[in-house]
């Protein structure tokens, strides 16, 4: 059985971040793998997503996702897209659509600002954020009539503080840009620190002057059982890894 994650801050709307429970797929992609860029079977990938699709109440071609590139760009959707175009974010007021993004780590994003019915949907990794995505999300939704104020933003299961070590190249690369970020890491083993990527997911967002914005507190890391994570099977030598699929739908 499929398990979904939601939150009240997105009711009325239908929207869940799926967890890997109930998918098709088996041996390291066991459970529900959504990802059309993993070396699982095509069709099982197929069959995960109709069950999705299912799920959200649209038919399979009108579950949209993107070809995800860890850019700031923002795909306006309209209809069912034939093929996947570069993009990191969905926006859309078009009712019977239901935009995803795909994770194993990264953020996933879902926005809505119910009243001017426009919903969103931003896979932000740590580059994508730097780089905009939330806030070229938001204006996104601005632009088809939403209001700030009244938009709610919902990080999904995301890698958390504990389980994210980086290099002190990572740091200064931050650093360097922001001073303010340092209250994004923490002290790690040697010269190691750890990145809060959550912490800086809702920093971006409440900067950009959302209405709410809250993090469903799951980590993809440390939960196996109901996550897929990029850098679990990294750290297992496991040769590739399944992708969680969150959507929203008007």
């Amino acid at each position: 059985m499929m398990e979904l994650i939601t939150a009240d801050a997105l009711a009325p709307l239908r929207h869940g971040f799926f967890t890997r429970k109930g998918g098709a797929s088996s041996g390291i992609f066991s459970g529900l793998n959504c990802g059309p860029g993993s070396s699982d079977l095509a069709e099982v990938v197929t069959i995960n997503r109709a069950r999705v699709a299912e799920a959200m109440g649209v038919p399979a071609d009108h579950l949209v996702t993107v070809n995800q590139v860890h850019s700031p760009d923002v795909l306006h959707v309209t209809g069912p897209v034939a093929d996947r175009p570069r993009a990191d974010a969905l926006v859309t007021a078009t009712p019977g659509l239901a935009i995803a993004v795909l994770t194993a780590d990264c953020q996933p994003v879902l926005m809505a600002d119910a009243e001017a019915g426009v919903i969103a949907a931003a896979h932000a990794g740590w580059r994508g954020t730097r780089a905009g995505v939330l806030e070229a999300t938001v204006a996104a939704m601005e632009g088809l009539g939403a209001r700030r104020d009244r938009i709610a933003a919902v990080i999904g299961p995301t890698i958390s503080q504990r389980a994210y070590e980086v290099g002190p190249e990572f740091v200064e690369e931050f650093m360097d840009e922001d001073p303010d970020s340092a209250r994004f890491f923490a002290q790690g083993t040697a010269d190691r620190a750890l990145f809060d990527l959550p912490a800086f997911g809702l920093a971006r967002l409440r900067a950009a002057g959302v209405g709410h914005a809250e993090w469903t507190r799951h980590c993809t890391y440390h939960d196996a059982e109901r996550f897929f994570s990029y850098r679990r099977t990294t750290h297992a030598g496991e040769a590739d890894y399944g992708r969680l699929i969150s959507a929203i739908r008007l």
